[in-house]
């Protein structure tokens, strides 16, 4: 049976529900960030913190708002809400540089966090990155109906093959995504690169199934085209699907940390 998670208590009695394993000094220090409607429990979050203790490096999984463990609730979250839970893990429990290491929702996160934190972050690792997903994959899916009745009622409960309850979206979710779109941004921009991450060194590297069914991997692909940087690598896995929780997957994304860990002094 798991450890009861530590709480990152924050204004107005909401806390972040957390596990941290402190690794050797001079080691990386990695943070995982789940996907949409994902928690800290997942086999990705687990093995790599298993990863990390037999390798020395520090360690967080953790719940946003509305997920798992943590307070509030799913509807009253938005894409901006878990940007700030990102930077508030950062901020509060982490010192130096960090390796962000985020899965499909957690991709588009952990690339806002790097713009809003550059100089806290030493690399990226984004697997099935899904940015923009709630205008993409979401929003444009939905047929008319659907869209008026989000937009009369302010939720429309979205169903999903990943579980027995649909999704409960919320307008404010779809309305405030838009404030952070990147790949939209990108197709509307004169640059080819518009998004500058601080270090056009800095390792970023983009891992997606070609069977995944939910986020195309033609997002990473597009991804890796809008980000300003000189080290960033795709790698498409012929047989991973969305989830990426194989044991030949898990291995690869060990290995890819172990990687880019490798390369940070």
């Amino acid at each position: 049976m798991e450890d009861s998670p530590q709480k990152l208590h924050l204004p107005d009695n909401k806390f972040i529900a957390y596990h941290k394993h402190e690794g050797k000094q001079n080691h990386p220090f990695v943070i995982f960030l789940g996907g949409f409607m994902s928690d800290m429990s997942g086999i990705k979050a687990t093995s790599l913190e298993k990863f990390c203790k037999n390798k020395g490096y520090s360690f967080i999984r953790f719940d946003y708002f509305g997920h798992g463990q943590s307070s509030l609730e799913f509807t009253d979250c938005t894409i901006s809400t878990w940007k700030q839970n990102v930077l508030d893990v950062i901020d509060n429990l982490t010192s130096g540089k960090q390796i962000l290491i985020g899965s499909s929702m957690g991709g588009w996160l952990m690339i806002l966090a790097a713009l809003a934190r550059p100089e806290r972050i030493a690399a990226l690792i984004g697997i099935a990155s899904a940015p923009d997903f709630t205008e993409e994959l979401i929003w444009e899916q939905m047929n008319q109906t659907q869209q008026a009745q989000l937009l009369e009622k302010g939720i429309y409960n979205l169903s999903s093959e990943y579980g027995e309850a649909p999704y409960p979206i919320t307008l404010d979710l779809i309305e405030d995504g838009r404030k952070h779109l990147l790949l939209k941004v990108a197709d509307n921009s004169n640059n080819d690169s518009p998004f500058t991450i601080h270090d056009s060194q800095l390792p970023i590297r983009l891992i997606h199934g070609l069977k995944d069914k939910d986020v195309p991997s033609s997002w990473t692909t597009r991804m890796a085209r809008i980000i300003n940087s000189n080290n960033i690598k795709v790698n498409l896995v012929e047989n991973g699907d969305h989830r990426m929780s194989t044991p030949e997957n898990i291995k690869l994304l060990c290995d890819t940390l172990e990687e880019v860990a490798g390369l940070i002094k």
